[in-house]
């Protein structure tokens, strides 16, 4: 899961000191090469910009109040925030050079120096996705059923869970698979079995991507089909005209569902490499790692939390229209254009 587990996923406690020492040195080699500390920087400012990018976006869905109409979209916005603040915050952690040592360098090993609070935060991204995807499908695929069923708690259960499910999983993995070695923190990799390495990776990697990619495809399929047909029907009444409120409402909905669709698509390819290396390099042990090619699959995992509050304000109109107004010369502008109407 870290620039650890490239080196460690294969550790037992079988091996001998000497195959300990050739892995602490391949990390050491890795950790102090200029292509290291670049990602490390790159990361770093990825943190900065998803930080200040995805907190415009939770105050525009505040302002325009769509915040408490669109829960588990403000939710996925909260996560990429958490995970934002903490790429940097144990990206920076890590320029200092000191040596971990007894229970309080353990704990900081499997707590923060192991990424496992930017983790949760990617993994509640993920798990809060596919809710916003069964949210849409049930909302406009089966809009009688969700409307007597789809209760308010229900909602914001699911987006209480994509916190604590993953914080529960990835600070207990942490700690079962954290190891201090010569100072150096090594976690998310140390595993006593081989097998039980290769079988936490394959449901990972199906957990993770594939059913989630399955109900992203499934589920934005089967919407897209509703959507054109409800579009035909409306185009044959719209002579008859139609209420405001609800060409308002039609229009909000689409909207949403134009900018998670987006949203899925970028999750569908900038995870794709990142799993795939990861499933290669623990299914099959043989396989050799290359530095490179980690650094560069963790940068495209990571800059999908950046990319996606860009989205947010391109597609999602009632947040797109409060970040207009912050703009000064759209302010002046618009002044500009009252003042002449009135003339």
């Amino acid at each position: 899961m870290s620039e650890e587990t490239l080196t460690t996923s294969h550790l037992t406690g079988a091996e001998t000191t000497m195959e300990v020492t050739q892995i602490t040195s391949e990390y050491s080699m890795m950790s102090l090469s200029p292509l290291y500390v670049y990602f490390e920087i790159a990361v770093i400012v990825i943190g900065v910009v998803g930080t200040a990018a995805n907190a415009l976006i939770l105050y525009g869905l505040v302002a325009s109040k769509q915040h408490k109409k669109q829960v588990l979209i403000f939710n996925q916005n909260a996560l990429d925030l958490f995970t934002s603040i903490f790429l940097i915050i144990s990206n920076a952690v890590r320029f200092y050079d000191f040596r971990l040592a007894g229970l309080s360098g353990y704990w900081l090993c499997a707590i923060l120096l192991s990424d496992a609070p930017t983790w949760c935060g990617m993994m509640g991204s993920t798990i809060n996705l596919a809710s916003i995807t069964i949210e849409r499908y049930l909302k406009v695929v089966h809009p009688i059923w969700s409307k007597k069923k789809l209760r308010s708690w229900m909602i914001y259960s699911a987006a209480v869970f994509a916190w604590i499910g993953p914080a529960v999983y990835n600070f207990t993995l942490a700690a079962m698979s954290a190891m201090v070695i010569d100072g150096k923190c090594y976690a998310y990799g140390i595993w006593q079995n081989e097998t039980a390495t290769v079988i936490h990776t394959i449901w990972y990697f199906v957990s993770f991507y594939v059913i989630i990619l399955a109900i992203i495809i499934l589920g934005y399929w089967r919407i897209l089909v509703v959507i054109r047909r409800q579009a035909t029907v409306m185009a044959g009444h719209s002579a008859a005209g139609s209420s405001t409120g609800q060409t308002q409402s039609t229009h909000i909905e689409t909207t949403v569902i134009k900018t998670m669709i987006l949203v899925s698509a970028f999750f569908a390819i900038s995870q794709l490499p990142y799993n795939i290396l990861y499933l290669m390099l623990n299914v099959n042990p043989n396989i050799p790692s290359f530095a490179v090619g980690y650094f560069a699959t963790m940068f495209i995992a990571f800059v999908y939390i950046c990319i996606n509050p860009f989205i947010y304000a391109i597609k999602f109109d009632p947040v797109k229209q409060v970040l207009l107004r912050l703009i000064p010369c759209k302010k002046i502008s618009d002044q500009a254009n009252e003042t002449m109407n009135m003339t």
